[in-house]
């Protein structure tokens, strides 16, 4: 006789859960509280639509905070694995410069969700809309628009709390804690940053980008481009030092990160160039022999002193390592991602819950972090993957 599985929430560790699932031995239902499901799912894939990145396995699991808690899932389903079973299911991928994972040029993200549940449905896998989890009855079921659902299974894939238009608003964070369970409180992640610009500066550099730049925290280097908003900072060359400047925030108001403007170069070869260049000013030797971009110009002219800008080795230092102060993130809404939720201690290896033996959690709901670039979508995956094998071989 089959099991059932309830799975709460329909994102894409809930999807890759029941995509593994063996159809012979459970019945499988996913609850939804929205009208459809994958909402984040598609709204992630309007920036650039990655779904996973390539680089080898051991890297990989190394991208993640912490990095020792995936790292069974992600080596159970890699990156190859998911490439594979998009493949199978009617989705070739291939890999950008960055090294980036994306749907074969032309395939919308919809087209990708709408293959999912395809191949859900061709599975048996119920999906039920308009379906909210509220709670646990006196006996341990959970109970789902006022009614308790009896499962011999039951998995939460309920997200964090970032991009609440899509339903993930981390609601359920309270139900968790008043059940006994280990929580921990939402904080945003892959976000922008605030800065308390110089006014003069940002009405001229608002919206322009830092590219080639690498960006450092606590000895972490990230490479990559990052945007001059109104509010500060944002991009995927900050993205990545969320861990380690949350951490910086926890003992202080201020976080410290420095830039590097020209990567490329040591700094005795940005030095040299200063030095031996035929321009007059140091404007153009930043601008035509450093080619360094306006708004890289105007932040080193703007914020070091004016002995300091014309004195050629602390200004190759300024450009090898500029410090920039950040005062603050952006709201958890505004976030990419979030952290916190389920504290790790809470759940076993395979993700199940101490306090509730036969119910587990799974994907974003739990308090793991990740840069953008496939990693967060990878995980989700994973978690599901994982979850579905460990599952089929105890039955």
């Amino acid at each position: 006789m089959k099991k059932n599985v309830a799975i709460i929430g329909g994102g894409p560790a809930a999807f890759l859960l029941a995509a593994f699932l063996d159809a012979d031995k459970f019945s499988v239902t996913i609850y939804e509280k929205n009208k459809t499901s994958g909402r984040k799912f598609l709204v992630a894939g309007k920036g650039g639509f990655n779904l996973t990145h390539s680089e080898a396995v051991k890297e990989l699991i190394h991208k993640y905070t912490p990095d020792d808690f995936l790292t069974n899932a992600l080596c159970h389903f890699n990156n190859t694995d998911f490439r594979i079973w998009l493949d199978q299911i009617g989705i070739p991928t291939y890999r950008g410069s960055s090294k980036r994972v994306y749907p074969k040029k032309g395939i919308k993200p919809i087209e990708v969700l709408h293959a999912i549940l395809q191949h859900l449905k061709e599975k048996n896998v119920i999906l039920k809309y308009e379906h909210t989890f509220s709670d646990w009855d006196s006996c341990g079921n959970v109970i789902i628009n006022n009614q308790s659902i009896s499962a011999n299974y039951t998995v939460f894939s309920l997200g964090g709390s970032s991009w609440k238009v899509t339903g993930s608003d981390g609601s359920w964070l309270d139900t968790f804690s008043k059940k006994g369970i280990k929580t921990k409180a939402f904080q945003a992640s892959n976000c922008g940053y605030h800065i308390n610009w110089n006014t003069n500066f940002i009405k001229k550099n608002e919206g322009a980008p830092l590219k080639n730049i690498t960006i450092t925290c606590n000895t972490v280097i990230q490479k990559g481009e990052a945007v001059i908003t109104s509010y500060g900072i944002e991009g995927n060359a900050i993205y990545g030092l969320s861990p380690q400047i949350r951490k910086q925030f926890q003992v202080n108001s201020i976080a410290s990160v420095y830039i590097d403007f020209k990567p490329s170069l040591t700094l005795e070869n940005v030095l040299s160039k200063i030095q031996l260049s035929r321009f007059g000013t140091t404007s153009d030797i930043l601008k035509k022999e450093l080619k360094l971009s306006t708004p890289a110009i105007d932040l080193l002219k703007t914020y070091l002193s004016k002995e300091t800008y014309l004195n050629t080795k602390s200004l190759a230092k300024n450009i090898k390592k500029f410090s920039l102060d950040l005062i603050g993130t952006t709201s958890l809404d505004e976030s990419i991602s979030t952290v916190g939720g389920i504290d790790l201690k809470a759940v076993s290896d395979h993700f199940e819950l101490k306090k509730i033996p036969h119910q587990f959690c799974i994907g974003e709901m739990l308090d793991w972090d990740a840069p953008t670039g496939g990693y967060l979508l990878q995980a989700c995956a994973s978690t599901g993957a994982y979850l579905a094998a460990y599952l089929n071989k105890i039955h």
